[in-house]
Formats: structure tokens, sequence, C-alpha cells
């Protein structure tokens, strides 16, 4: 039966400072990476939250990545921040100029809180999150890249991705870029099907590289393919839950 919880959400625009700091909060405490794009300018840059201040209404956000970025914060070119936690969007606009410091060393952007953030959440892009033991073994190769690189998939929905590599690659990889051969050997049979990167990080304490892929130009067949397997993952979760409640 068609659950209308399951159904696609309309957007809704956030106005009060208690619901945008909150919303911005998951993001940080979650170290959810935000993909920046500057006014009309094609190419994406990648940040975090740092800081929310509710008290003295500000915003503090990690050093883009790549930094030259920065040289459109400077000439005050507006941009807009669009992040991803839990299936849900949020994302706001920011035309007031934000000024460049430092934390403990790390540099960082620092300005007001927006005053409008956009939170959709799409209830049918559902992030299946796959347990550790039973993670699928992925590569990801094309003609950007020397050699096909090995990894293991964190979580899919129907529309993408998150993946784990060991060690270092971001220099091997770039966002905005499409990789033409993506192969994910799931339970039922292997998927291929190129991808755009959208988020990169490495996270040397933990010496692991964390990317974020959007399916791109899917086929029909593969599609369903990735349905197929988010809905058994839905399914595990479920059974999962009911059992803990034993």
């Amino acid at each position: 039966m068609f659950d209308a919880q399951d159904a696609p959400q309309p957007p809704k625009v956030l106005t009060t400072p208690l619901e945008i700091a909150s919303n911005l909060r998951l993001l940080q405490e979650s170290h959810d990476p935000l993909i920046i794009t500057f006014q009309d300018r094609t190419q994406r840059f990648q940040s975090y939250v740092v800081d929310v201040n509710r008290e003295n209404n500000s915003l503090t956000l990690d050093e883009m990545i790549p930094r030259d970025g920065e040289r459109f914060l400077e000439a005050g070119i507006p941009f807009r921040v669009e992040g991803f936690h839990d299936g849900v969007r949020i994302a706001w606009e920011c035309a007031t100029a934000l000024t460049i410091d430092d934390i403990s060393g790390h540099r960082c952007y620092r300005g007001a809180l927006p005053g409008e953030v956009v939170y959709h959440q799409r209830r049918n892009a559902f992030r299946a999150a796959l347990r550790l033991a039973n993670l699928v073994n992925v590569e990801v190769a094309g003609d950007k890249l020397k050699t096909p690189i090995k990894g293991k998939l964190l979580d899919v929905s129907a529309t993408g991705c998150k993946l784990r590599f060991e060690g270092d690659i971001s220099q091997s990889m770039q966002l905005g870029q499409v990789y033409e051969r993506f192969n994910a050997a799931l339970p039922f049979g292997a998927m291929s099907t190129p991808v755009e990167m959208r988020y990169l990080h490495f996270e040397e304490r933990l010496n692991i590289t964390f990317a974020g892929m959007r399916f791109h130009n899917i086929s029909g067949a593969v599609q369903r393919q990735v349905e197929r397997f988010v809905y058994q993952l839905q399914r595990e979760a479920r059974q999962f839950d009911k059992d803990d409640d034993y």
C-alpha cells in the first residue's frame, strides 16, 4: 500500500532564528559537507559548518575546498549553500560579506545567520545506511583517473551514494567531475553507472576519505537495481528496529 509519508514533501522556508539555528547545527554536529556555488559561476566548492551562534546571530564556515573560492568571497559575490542531512536538503543564499578568520590555526569564514533557509525533506530519496558488517565493495574508474579506486559503499539512495576509501585520495578526484564507471557489487548482482562527485573529505584522524556521488544519466535498468537494493535495506532496517523493541 502507498504510504503518504513516503511521498515527496514540498519544501518549507524556515524564517525564525530558532528553526534556522537548530537545522544548521544538525549540519555542524553531523559534519555534513556543504556545496557552495557562486552567482553566475558553475564551479562548486566544499565547506562545513564550524559554528552556529544564535546569541550573536553568527554563522562560521570552514575553509573552502578548493581554497581559490576565497577570491569570490573577497569580491563580495553572492553565493548559494546546499547541504544534505538524512535525506533532508538544507539550503540558503548569502548576499552579505563574510569575514575571513582563523580558529585555532584553521581558516574559516564568519558572517550572519541566514534570514531564510529552505528545508526540503525528500522521503522518496530515503538514504539507507548499510551496517558496517555488510559493506558493499565499489570501484570508481574513468578517463580522469589513472587507475580505478576501490572503496566501500556507506549509504545509498535512489539518487546517489556515500563512499569510503582508505587513505587520502582527495588529490586524485575532483568536485563536479563525472566518472564514467562506478561499479558496486550488490548482493543480487553488480551494477554500473556514471557518477558525479558531489563532495570529498579526507579525515586525517581516521586516514579515510569520504566521498558523495550523485548518479549521472543512470539507465532505467540500473535505477531499478538501486531502488530494489534501497527497498531491501529499508526492510532490513525496519526489522532490525522491531528486534530492538524486545
